[in-house]
């Protein structure tokens, strides 16, 4: 009994960590190969963990991992936009990302990095479609049809 967990244990964990390393490395990859645009933002690290290892988490919903991302990037680049790139901007930023993520119910941490990024970098509204909505949306997709494949969901 104890070792057919143990076994089922290290192949969830195999599973989860191939799933990560495949999709990270598709989106590294057209990172690399479309130098036009950036692909490739951290908290999609953090996203992959989530998706990958804990993938029945309300935090790794697809609807928490697409419009958190989303949200959250918003946030960030509008408080850019009014207030400049601050100290002040910056938690202003996040906390609008926090409470915009609890009043939809879309709460996904790795997005609270957007702000963040959306700030420091001066970004735009482009910055929300590319890489932020298309990032999350090749995670959300990639991981629902992992998932189903490797029948963890």
């Amino acid at each position: 009994m104890k070792l057919d967990f143990l076994s089922k244990k290290y192949k969830n964990i195999l599973i989860s960590s191939l799933g990560a390393f495949l999709c990270m490395f598709l989106i590294a990859l057209i990172n690399s190969i479309d130098s036009s645009n950036i692909w490739l933002i951290p908290p999609f690290g953090a996203s992959l963990v989530l998706v990958m290892s804990v993938h029945d988490s309300p935090l790794a919903k697809p609807r928490n991992v697409f419009f958190g991302h989303i949200l959250s990037a918003s946030s960030g680049v509008l408080i850019f936009y009014f207030f400049g790139n601050s100290p002040f901007s910056l938690a202003l930023g996040l906390s609008l990302a926090i409470m915009i993520m609890q009043v939809t119910s879309t709460i996904h941490p790795p997005a609270g990095a957007n702000p963040v990024i959306a700030i420091l970098g001066a970004k735009t509204f482009e910055f929300v479609i590319m890489p932020v909505a298309i990032g999350a949306s090749f995670i959300v997709i990639f991981a629902l049809a992992y998932n189903k494949l490797m029948k963890r969901s």
